[in-house]
């Protein structure tokens, strides 16, 4: 066999690992966080405000609560979902996020799915950060974003970061962004 041959072969073996093997879900979840970049923020004078944070959501103990809980709080609010692939590619980020700013930031980690896949899907990959169950159907201050859409908001409800994609929260613009939200 010709030296071609065989690259062809292995360039094919390696495209077609991507799509029907466990190494290419987990290649695609690492491509997925390369790829990301830090997310957009929004400058102070054109940041949309919400005015009203009647929301009912579902703590991790399926009980109700209101989001006016936020209200005069950092927040930090993003959507996701297990089986969603650029979902699970930001998770990493989104629990270091927690790690460093809970109890400075309130973190709605928001899916719509059902508990028992949630769960399963926390422990599999050890994150420990507050899960919050969206009540379908139920209105919000908010644009209900597709996976993995993303918001910050300031202390006053002003939206610093609108983003519809995933994002690389471990980083430094994220950092001063936050620190100087917490600091206001």
């Amino acid at each position: 066999m010709k030296r071609q041959t065989v690259y062809t072969l292995l360039v094919i073996a390696l495209v077609l690992s991507f799509f029907v093997t466990p190494l290419g879900d987990y290649s695609k979840l690492l491509l997925n966080r390369w790829l990301s970049t830090a997310p957009t923020i929004i400058k102070p004078e054109n940041r949309g405000k919400i005015e009203d944070y009647s929301w009912r959501l579902k703590d991790e103990d399926w009980n109700i609560f209101s989001f006016e809980e936020a209200r005069g709080n950092v927040v930090f609010i993003t959507f996701w979902t297990s089986w969603h692939l650029p979902s699970k590619a930001q998770l990493k980020d989104v629990q270091y996020l927690y790690d460093k700013y809970k109890g400075k930031v309130k973190f709605y980690i928001i899916t719509n799915e059902e508990r028992e896949p949630v769960e399963e899907f926390m422990l599999k990959n050890g994150y420990t950060f507050p899960v919050t169950y969206q009540i379908v159907g139920d209105s919000s201050p908010l644009t209900i974003l597709k996976p993995p859409g993303s918001y910050i908001l300031d202390k006053n409800g002003a939206i610093a970061v609108h983003q519809n994609a995933i994002s690389d929260w471990d980083n430094d613009k994220v950092d001063n962004l936050l620190n100087s939200l917490i600091s206001e």
